[in-house]
């Protein structure tokens, strides 16, 4: 894999393209998004089967999983508990496993569109610290719901439109440690940050389309706009660091290290190695 150096100041990364061994015979899908589990393994979700592919921190292939379970890889996050949490856009579903596949909740209604309701081509799920489950329900909607742990719908907030408090494709979210809640709201041009009730508190700008946000065990944010920007943040929003990942970015994660993975379509993963 070819290596490039990008970033600035405290966060500069070699940049890594393709990253993931794939097994003799296999080409990639177009990848949608990773994650890291609590090992810093990699889990490319991508839409061909197998749907799920893991690797560990060096590329090497692990194991697969999912074959005929997936119509739309989207969104997926690896909760602390070492549950995955995956977006089936075109399906209208959001799906929990264990890390080897087994499938422990299903949401929504697999083939069957609501408007403005649970789900019309969910984009992407995050969970908070007491296991609630927020959905951004970005393609066919513009809202996020929001569950308990065990799948049970509480409520949702948000409707189309232009203001701070509404959305226009909400592409990414992610909940901190407080229970706030960041979405990435691509079209409008903003991470807007809501309480757990839903109550608009205030919107970073400053990104073209941002398509997803994650934060590392600092509280620093990542985000990954459709220039192909990572743009690195402090948790007030001031802006630490700016680089380029070419032709990556449709969805970031990191691990536990400081390395940052971004899903690159049919390249698979691009590794962003700190330096």
């Amino acid at each position: 894999m070819t290596k490039r150096i990008f970033g600035t100041g405290s966060y500069t990364y070699d940049i890594h393209h393709t990253f993931g061994n794939l097994p003799d015979g296999w080409t990639w899908g177009n990848v949608s998004n990773v994650a890291c589990d609590g090992q810093d393994r990699v889990y490319a979700f991508q839409r061909k089967d197998p749907p799920i592919v893991i690797f560990d921190s060096q590329g090497n292939y692990l194991s697969s999983w999912g074959d005929g379970q997936m119509v739309d890889a989207h969104g997926i996050f690896i909760a602390g508990d070492d549950t995955v949490f995956l977006l089936d856009r075109d399906a209208h579903e959001m799906l929990k496993y264990t890390l080897d596949g087994t499938l422990l909740m299903r949401i929504g209604t697999r083939d069957e569109a609501h408007l403005q309701k649970p789900f019309n081509h969910p984009a992407d799920v995050a969970i908070a610290p007491n296991g609630d489950i927020f959905i951004a329900d970005g393609y066919g909607n513009s809202v996020i719901h929001h569950y308990s742990p065990d799948g049970n719908y509480i409520k949702s907030f948000g409707i189309p439109g232009e203001e701070f408090g509404e959305f226009s494709t909400p592409h990414g979210i992610w909940v901190d440690k407080d229970a706030l809640v960041y979405v990435a709201d691509r079209e409008n041009n903003s991470i807007q940050i809501f309480d757990p009730e839903g109550t608009f508190i205030t919107a970073w700008t400053d990104f073209y389309h941002p398509m997803d946000i994650w934060q590392d065990h600092h509280d620093v944010f990542y985000v990954t706009d459709q220039t192909s920007r990572v743009s690195v943040l402090s948790p007030d929003g001031t802006l630490l660091s700016r680089s380029r990942a070419p032709d990556a970015g449709h969805g970031i994660y990191g691990d536990s290290l400081g390395n940052l993975y971004l899903s690159a379509a049919f390249r698979g993963i691009a590794k962003m190695e700190r330096k």
